[in-house]
């Protein structure tokens, strides 16, 4: 029997839970498009959203074309509504911010689905994963856009 630390648990005025989950949701267009200061623009967002929402980010990877986060949340949200939120907010300001994506991506920049499982007690399977996603380096953020154009 695996016993849990009071830490790991999440402790609200009348509920005490673990609700984890990993979250992966991508581009409408298959273009590499979250790079350089759009990657890090995105994790910004995502941030601020997440501790908006009282959502504790245990690990992400924000991927040239794709997104993966590993969250601790409150029980009154659902996983589809965390996305909705996290998708609406960032594909609005991205696409404020860089107008080239409005061009790519004409009303959201993210795809209509995302893809989110439970995880139980197998974390560090989770945030091994995600670590050993490629994330940019500084180097490459620094040098300008990265972004590459369809053929």
């Amino acid at each position: 029997m695996v016993y849990m630390e009071r830490r790991e648990l999440r402790h609200d005025r009348h509920t005490v839970t673990l609700s984890t989950d990993h979250v992966v949701f991508s581009p409408k267009q298959p273009r590499e498009i979250l790079a350089g200061v759009v990657a890090l623009a995105l994790d910004g967002i995502i941030r601020k959203t997440c501790k908006d929402l009282n959502i504790e980010i245990s690990d992400m990877a924000v991927n040239v074309d794709h997104v993966h986060l590993f969250v601790k949340y409150p029980p009154k949200y659902s996983v589809s509504y965390i996305a909705k939120r996290l998708k609406g907010r960032s594909s609005r300001e991205l696409r404020k911010a860089f107008p080239h994506l409005k061009e790519w991506c004409n009303k959201s920049l993210w795809a209509p689905f995302c893809f989110h499982g439970s995880v139980g007690h197998g974390w560090e399977v989770v945030e091994r994963y995600i670590q050993n996603q490629e994330k940019p380096n500084a180097k490459s953020l620094c040098t300008g856009s990265v972004l590459k154009s369809r053929v």
